[in-house]
């Protein structure tokens, strides 16, 4: 079955960008006005809880596999040559005197044990935690089906949208996973009227995202700085 066509200029297309560009940051004199808009929370969708995505880990579980299998293969080799009656290698002898030398509360036992510790963490930080964060669920229509939206092309639908209000000279977005700010240049028009224009087009175009968790909306007007 073919996708149906979307309307021409709708915003939905423009997710499968991969990156926004970068921008300069502009010098402003003129603080004005802010706003925030927190939207509604998403409603339950018919194909289940749209949760973040895991990452697969797969860079830091090869190391580990890599370490443990060649530490392991090591020893193994050592300890059956041991039982073959062959001497054991001379840096299995060297750390089994060394450790017997050593007291507890050694500067270099202390940082070893600090050191595995912190790996340790580390590697269970990563198992229990998502990952992914540049990654945006969206709402799951469909059972079996799971969508998400990079980060970048999210704020790159928004600066966009931003743009297409008169009297916007500039936008820059900062987009997280709970949160869009929005700073704005306007070179014309009062403030407060390209303020609530552009609430007005953000908020619409944060809706159309369809994510699961919508971000709230910060908007931040400014004029920029004057030359000389």
């Amino acid at each position: 079955m073919s996708e149906p066509q979307e309307p021409e200029n709708s915003t939905q297309r423009l997710p499968t960008v991969e990156a926004a560009p970068s921008g300069g940051v502009l010098e402003m004199d003129q603080s004005t006005s802010g706003s925030t808009y927190e939207p509604d929370p998403a409603q339950a969708q018919p194909g289940g809880r749209a949760g973040r995505f895991w990452s697969g880990r797969r860079i830091p579980a090869a190391l580990v596999a890599l370490v443990l299998l060649g530490g392991t293969g090591l020893l193994l080799y050592d300890v059956a040559a041991v039982r073959a009656g062959r001497p054991a290698m001379q840096w299995r002898r060297s750390v089994a005197d060394d450790l017997a030398s050593r007291h507890l509360d050694d500067v270099w036992v202390l940082a070893g044990t600090a050191l595995a510790a912190a790996l340790g963490l580390w590697l269970l930080l990563l198992a229990l935690s998502p990952g992914l964060r540049a990654l945006l669920p969206m709402n799951r229509r469909h059972a079996g089906v799971r969508a998400g939206l990079d980060r970048n092309a999210a704020s790159l639908v928004l600066r966009d949208r931003a743009v297409e209000v008169a009297g916007v000279q500039s936008v820059r977005v900062k987009m997280s996973r709970r949160r869009a700010t929005v700073r704005a240049l306007s070179h014309f028009r009062e403030l407060d009227d390209v303020r609530a224009d552009l609430d007005t087009a953000l908020g619409s175009a944060v809706g159309e995202l369809d994510l699961a968790r919508p971000p709230g909306l910060s908007v931040h007007v400014r004029r920029p700085a004057k030359k000389g």
